[in-house]
């Protein structure tokens, strides 16, 4: 099992230890109070701040409200100040008490109740065991027992708390401990400043210490009207299921962040995630299962970066600061820690990601959000459960799926056009190799006598041909060397990939022409091993030309050959490898001879 999952084993292995060890420290507690003399003074001073420390409990102070951080009581004050004046012994059954009646009246899970009530009673030993060796009444004295006795309910109430946070959420417990430590020290500060001035008053005259507990009660309650307005308008912007920034928090965010960033000029990453398949979870496992993987995965996000649920299964991070090679790095990261958390009965997910970095990519909120999600599409289409920085390719692509949706079919058309360009800037010709390849195509489909839309349509095709290669890794187009039997099988899905791209987007039946354009004559081709006049001919056509641009192209791995010493290699492969009918047109359209006589139009 990874290192990531959550079991309820480890758990109980804090918990059960944890318990065992509160209930011991209470029974000690109890006994050292039970045979201990009390004077009546004594008795009604701790009832006093028992009541005290209840009302307290019932009404805690909130901390962080902006991000909706955790509460902080002030039965902490409370707790010092009677395990200073009255012992630690005292101090447990205080905290015991104060803490299980409003927890029980609060219906929490018992278990809930018995952990925190054992970390309190380790809190009072371990605060009672701190104050011991310190004795006299002087100033000084009376300061570093207050001060000792506040750190050590810190402590203790941070490393056990943690701890308990970090097995149930599976968050870095450090990170979390240090997480902790700067939300609570300054309230636990001020905290320990009243429980001083409580003490002292106390040691005055017990009637002046009563007086100090309005006001405290007061402060809290105050602070809770206040947290209860900060909440309202953080719940604006806040995804009520997982607790990340909403859209509308999203946009609001990035724009002030791009406007910091050009100020500032410095680098500023939109990453797009999306859930893999996350249709899928939902119907075979049912919506509650989904949204426990929405929220375990938002828990990781966090970890990563700014994060906000964008709706359904599309959440967003800005990484501030970060430059392409940064970003990338912790999106790999954010990536790969979720592939192997374990989903409890659903197993693994995976998720996909796409980067866009200001200033060099997109300069514009919309921009920076366009290009982000194009490159989040293109993860998604060559793969998944991986991270895609922006490219031009990239982006039209996104157009073309934006495209496809319209009723303009020259548009998409011209959209899907624009692409030959990224494809032939990945690949090893020399020049536009793919418009080269659509242009000689429209050629021969004119001289066999086709109409204009069949002519176009070709040449749309031919200029498109080699789209699939997108998805095909730069090591393998760009191989010197003969590639090896799995690099070829790589390399020979191509087709496939084009045809989807193009078969998805509305460009049929362009696609279909892409898909057989390495279909050969006598069968023998891919990926259908279609023979002689099943291939359709404006594939038949892409299939003579490619042939023929590709020997008269420079590659890394031989130099180009000539004109006639293509048309020759053609004309040698024609019956085999290539349409005898089309070989014969196309010699004809350079003005070249031919052994073979052009052949009329042939059927589709």
């Amino acid at each position: 099992m990874s290192s990531q999952a959550v079991t309820p084993r480890r758990l109980t292995a804090l918990i059960l230890p944890v318990c065992l060890a509160g209930l011991g420290v209470l029974i000690a507690a109890g006994y050292a109070f039970a045979t201990t003399a009390h004077t009546g003074r004594e008795l009604i001073g701790l009832a006093a701040l028992t009541a005290a420390a209840t009302l307290a409990e019932r009404f805690p102070v909130p901390i962080n409200a902006e991000t909706g951080g955790g509460v902080l009581s002030l039965t902490f004050v409370f707790a010092v100040a009677a395990i200073v004046l009255f012992g630690w012994a005292p101090g447990a059954l205080l905290l015991l008490t104060a803490t299980s009646l409003v927890q029980l009246a609060q219906h929490r899970p018992l278990q809930r109740i018995a952990f925190n009530v054992a970390v309190l009673a380790l809190v009072a030993l371990a605060a009672g065991a701190l104050i011991a060796p310190i004795h006299g009444h002087g100033v000084g004295a009376l300061v570093a027992r207050v001060v000792l006795a506040a750190t050590a309910d810190n402590v203790v109430n941070i490393v056990l708390i943690s701890a308990a946070i970090a097995l149930s959420s599976g968050q870095p417990y450090l990170q979390l401990m240090r997480t902790h430590v700067r939300a609570t020290i300054v309230p636990f500060a001020f905290m320990a400043s009243a429980a001083l001035m409580l003490v002292v008053l106390w040691e005055r005259a017990p009637v002046l210490s009563v007086a100090l507990v309005g006001p405290l009660l007061a402060i809290a309650l105050y602070q809770r009207s206040t947290h209860r307005a900060l909440r309202a308008m953080r719940l604006a912007l806040t995804d009520p299921l997982t607790g990340l920034g909403n859209h509308r928090h999203f946009h609001e965010r990035l724009q002030r962040e791009l406007l910091s960033a050009e100020e500032q000029a410095r680098p500023l990453t939109l990453c797009f995630v999306d859930i893999d398949d996350f249709k899928k979870i939902n119907d075979r496992y049912g919506h509650p299962s989904g949204d426990r993987v929405l929220s375990q995965v938002a828990t990781r996000l966090r970890q990563g970066g700014e994060a906000y649920r964008l709706g359904g299964d599309e959440f967003a991070l800005l990484f501030v600061d970060h430059d392409e090679g940064m970003a990338l790095a912790a999106a790999n990261s954010i990536v790969e820690r979720i592939a192997t958390v374990d989903f409890d009965h659903i197993g693994t997910v995976t998720v996909s990601a796409g980067l866009a970095t200001f200033p060099m990519q997109g300069h514009g909120r919309d921009e920076l959000i366009r290009l982000a999600d194009s490159a989040l599409y293109w993860a998604k289409e060559h793969g998944k459960n991986r991270v895609r920085l922006y490219r031009p390719e990239v982006v039209e692509l996104s157009e073309l799926k934006r495209l496809a949706a319209g009723p303009d079919k020259a548009a998409r058309y011209r959209a899907a056009a624009s692409l030959a360009k990224a494809v032939d800037a990945r690949d090893t010709y020399t020049g536009s190799h793919s418009e080269r390849v659509g242009e000689l195509s429209a050629k021969v489909a004119t001289r066999l006598g086709l109409g204009a839309e069949q002519v176009e349509l070709t040449r749309l095709a031919g200029s498109l041909h080699d789209l699939g290669k997108l998805a095909i890794p730069e090591e393998i187009l760009r191989k010197p060397g003969t590639l090896t039997d799995s690099e070829r099988l790589v390399l020979e899905r191509h087709p496939q990939i084009g045809f989807r791209m193009l078969d998805s987007l509305g460009v049929d039946p362009v696609a279909d022409l892409v898909l057989h354009h390495h279909e050969r004559w006598d069968g023998t081709g891919y990926p259908d091993g279609l023979r002689g006049e099943q291939i359709p001919l404006g594939a038949r056509i892409i299939f003579v030309t490619d042939a023929y641009d590709a020997m008269t192209s420079d590659r890394i791995y031989r130099p180009k050959r000539s004109t006639q010493a293509a048309l020759v290699e053609l004309e040698r492969c024609a019956g085999t490898q290539f349409d005898p009918g089309i070989v014969a047109a196309f010699a004809e359209e350079l003005g070249q001879s031919s052994s073979l006589e052009a052949a009329p139009a042939l059927a589709s």
